[in-house]
């Protein structure tokens, strides 16, 4: 009969590689074979094929039929194979004669045919783009994720009866078949992206924890918030969103490839343009948290790329599932290992936690008495160990909120005030970081710190102090710069003052109590 080639993609990870789909149809006992390391998913693409060539008009052959998905030593596990297949297995056969080179199919298939949604449309329509590849075709409803991408031309499937007419057409040199969806430039306008967040201004009375709010978000700093049950900790860390810079085009695009590959993508919803909020629930495992699985997928760490994890009742989290939050919080990234290699995900995110107190709430509160015995308030601070507290930039209480300012009707200062004031604070950091691997103030290396940091006599005066009676570690004495050039550049101070390093030491955690 014939042998046939076509490409389609693999996802490991976020990161991709071309397949190239071989099909040999010869002479001999019939059977359907797919070599090359495919997985369950793709083992059963045999079976949809062969239906739907047939439910679609063509022919499958009953011949010996050889699939090849090469190279053979890279992991095959999605429906995205059945279009290529079908497609080779018509080509092989003769029922399609278009030139299919520079082309790649994408596409999981119906018993009848249709094209179904297919995760992870984003990242492969970007690297087929990256290596060259002019064409691309896609079921019908991935067509808007893939017109993100610029420079290759997009053609939305909506059967494999339909393309394999445009095919047949193209190939005949005719112009009736399928139209390339335009790229979708005005997707990435910023337009509605903070309608309907919970807004600063709602927010009655905590000042200081908004502008502990405003400190983080200027920098990217993690903080905790703790205080007693209904004091405001989880409408406030709510709000941080609101008050957080509108993302890039490069940002949408990295976080909506996440959330592509997850297979969270909302309906009709191709492209994410807001930051993510993602506040998984305290029994949340330590797989959902970094990740993991048999194949990697995302965890909620990497869900919040660019964006806030909140973790509300943090102290109720098992301790082991929050000291692995220790490694991403200083490196920006969580490498997973398992026996087939490592995978690397991204975690450039604002982390924010919530706690009470001790297990009944009211430690500390000056209007209702703790219950709690002090050896049960010990044991429940203990939950925090010190190497992911000294990983927090800001530590803040929330006290409770009066009767006189929740009965006020006056609103407070509204989250697009403050955003201001963070994005001036961002564009600092921008034009100070040009050129370096370093976007924000709380991602700064020694060498960085050294070279932006610079403290005057009163500066080291004040930070030496602090180091001997707060018993400041390395990184301690880290984040405490990183966080005072924060608080200077949300100033417009071209340096580091005494001020601005004393309201940093005033965020630094004494004790969790």
């Amino acid at each position: 009969m014939g042998l046939a080639k076509v490409h389609s993609c693999a996802i490991r990870g976020l990161d991709g590689s071309l397949v190239e789909v071989e099909v040999d149809v010869s002479n001999g006992l019939p059977g359907f074979f797919i070599v090359g390391l495919p997985d369950t998913t793709v083992q059963e693409s045999k079976e949809r094929v062969r239906s739907a060539i047939r439910n679609s008009g063509g022919f499958f052959p009953m011949k010996r039929v050889v699939v090849s998905l090469a190279p053979a030593d890279v992991k095959k596990e999605s429906s995205a194979y059945d279009l290529p297949i079908a497609v080779g297995v018509l080509a092989a056969t003769g029922q399609v004669t278009a030139d299919l080179d520079a082309t790649v199919l994408l596409g999981e298939l119906g018993l009848d045919g249709v094209l179904r949604h297919t995760t992870g449309i984003l990242p492969m329509v970007s690297l087929a783009r990256e290596k060259g590849i002019r064409r691309i075709y896609v079921p019908e409803d991935d067509a808007p994720e893939a017109a993100l991408v610029a420079g290759i031309a997009v053609y939305p499937v909506a059967t494999l009866a339909r393309l394999v007419a445009h095919l047949n057409a193209v190939g005949a040199g005719g112009r009736n078949g399928i139209a390339p969806i335009p790229y979708r430039e005005q997707l990435f306008s910023g337009d509605g992206e903070y309608e309907g967040m919970a807004d600063l201004q709602e927010v009655k009375g905590q000042e200081h924890v908004k502008r502990a709010l405003e400190v983080a978000a200027a920098g990217n700093h993690n903080m905790i918030l703790q205080g007693p049950p209904g004091s405001g900790k989880t409408l406030l860390a709510r709000c941080l969103p609101s008050i957080l810079p509108t993302m890039s085009r490069d940002e949408m695009l990295e976080v909506t490839k996440i959330y592509s590959i997850a297979g969270m993508l909302p309906a009709g919803q191709p492209l994410i343009r807001r930051r993510p909020f993602r506040a998984p629930h305290h029994t949340a495992s330590h797989a959902a948290l970094v990740g993991g699985g048999r194949q990697p997928r995302p965890g909620e760490i990497t869900l919040a790329h660019r964006g806030v994890l909140f973790l509300d009742e943090l102290l109720e989290y098992d301790q082991p599932a929050l000291d692995n939050l220790r490694q991403p919080l200083e490196d920006r990234v969580i490498t997973i290992t398992r026996v087939a290699g490592s995978l690397t995900f991204p975690a450039s995110l604002i982390l924010v936690g919530a706690c009470n107190p001790c297990p009944c709430g009211y430690y500390g509160d000056s209007q209702k008495a703790c219950v709690c015995s002090p050896s049960t308030v010990t044991r429940y601070k203990k939950r925090l160990s010190g190497p992911l507290l000294d990983r927090i930039d800001i530590h803040v209480e929330v006290p409770r909120v009066a009767y006189e300012k929740l009965a006020g009707t006056a609103l407070g200062e509204a989250s697009a005030a403050v955003r201001g004031r963070v994005e001036g604070a961002r564009a600092r950091q921008r034009a100070r970081f040009a050129g370096l691997p370093v976007l924000t103030n709380s991602e700064m290396r020694p060498a960085e710190i050294r070279q932006f940091c610079v403290l005057d006599t009163a500066g080291q005066a004040l930070v030496k102090a602090a180091m001997r009676q707060l018993n400041l570690s390395a990184r301690g004495y880290h984040r405490v710069l990183k966080l005072a050039r924060t608080i200077a550049d949300l100033a417009g101070a071209a340096g580091i003052e005494a001020v601005h390093l004393a309201e940093a030491l005033q965020y630094r955690a004494r004790e969790l109590s």
